[in-house]
């Protein structure tokens, strides 16, 4: 064999160790989290199931329903009927790239970065708060909501935070053209419209969250069952030995009253062949000792001494 092969098949081999060493940490860098609980949800066609993990690339879909993926430890996402979205990862944070639809977040102060893209709009809670915000696409607007703590909305480079309470309509010609057109709570019916989308992705939280409880507690539920089989089954297994423990006493107990009467026939037989004279007078009473005895005694020799 070459040099020259000898060389290639080494290289070879260790960019195929180098590619298997490296599966493991891409695979768990590209976890975006779990589903909480859901209701006519899919990911990639596929009805969302709760403990499904999410990666990054996935494609997720809302029907006439509601998704809760969990983000970590304590952050959450809750994606509202009619929602469209994709999840992109990186190493510093999660990015959620919403197509259609609304998504509200709950983000930790601790917790992993997260960001929602709306075409050119970037909207990230600000760091160092507890955030609780929503996004949503409404006639070709997008509406922030900051509910608690602090969104930073990024449009074409133009910046602006969106504190507690306060909700910006981001308006198309904002996205197209870039500046500070598009800012502002909107007007006319944008803004009721939003006001009402407010209201819904509100509702969407509490389904969510309550979907999530209810999982626990059918979690919770299913163990204290399963306890409960347990108990009843050793309780079972204790009867048996119990009521086994109860015959075996029985058993002894029928055995010594058999030992006592063999014993007291015995002592019987033996006291009235010690009172011989008496038998052999035709007593049927021992004398002595006031025991019944055989009628007509023992033949000669038998358990007796002669009393002279």
């Amino acid at each position: 064999m070459s040099t020259k092969s000898t060389i290639l098949r080494v290289s070879l081999f260790a960019l195929l160790v180098g590619m298997v060493a490296s599966v493991p940490a891409l695979a768990g860098s590209a976890v975006i989290g779990s589903v909480a609980g859901s209701m006519n949800a899919s990911v990639g066609g596929q009805a969302l199931l709760p403990n499904t993990t999410i990666f990054s690339g996935d494609s997720l879909q809302v029907r006439d329903g509601v998704a809760v993926v969990a983000a970590g430890p304590s952050g959450r996402m809750v994606f509202g009927h009619d929602t469209v979205a994709s999840f992109l990862r990186d190493a510093n944070q999660v990015t959620v790239v919403l197509s259609q639809g609304n998504v509200s977040v709950f983000h930790p102060i601790d917790g992993a970065g997260v960001r929602v893209k709306v075409g050119d709009v970037s909207i990230a809670p600000t760091a160092g708060f507890k955030t609780l915000g929503d996004v949503a696409m409404l006639n070709g607007s997008v509406v922030v909501t900051a509910k608690e703590g602090a969104l930073q909305v990024d449009d074409h480079g133009t910046t602006k935070n969106v504190t507690k309470g306060q909700t910006i309509v981001i308006a198309p010609k904002t996205a197209d053209k870039g500046g500070n057109g598009g800012w502002g709570s909107g007007g006319g019916n944008t803004a009721l419209e939003a006001g009402a989308l407010g209201a819904g992705i509100a509702a969407a939280i509490l389904a969510g969250l309550a979907m999530s409880r209810a999982n626990d507690a059918k979690t919770n539920a299913l163990g204290a069952i399963a306890a409960g089989n347990a108990a009843t089954s050793a309780a079972n297994a204790a009867t048996s030995a119990a009521n086994a423990a109860i015959s075996a006493a029985n058993a002894a107990t029928s055995a010594a009253n058999a030992g006592a009467s063999t014993a007291a026939a015995a002592y019987n037989i033996a006291a009235c062949a010690y009172d011989q004279e008496a038998l052999e007078a035709g007593a049927t009473v021992s004398p002595v000792l006031g025991l019944s005895c055989p009628a007509g005694g023992f033949p000669e020799g038998d358990f007796h001494q002669t009393r002279r």
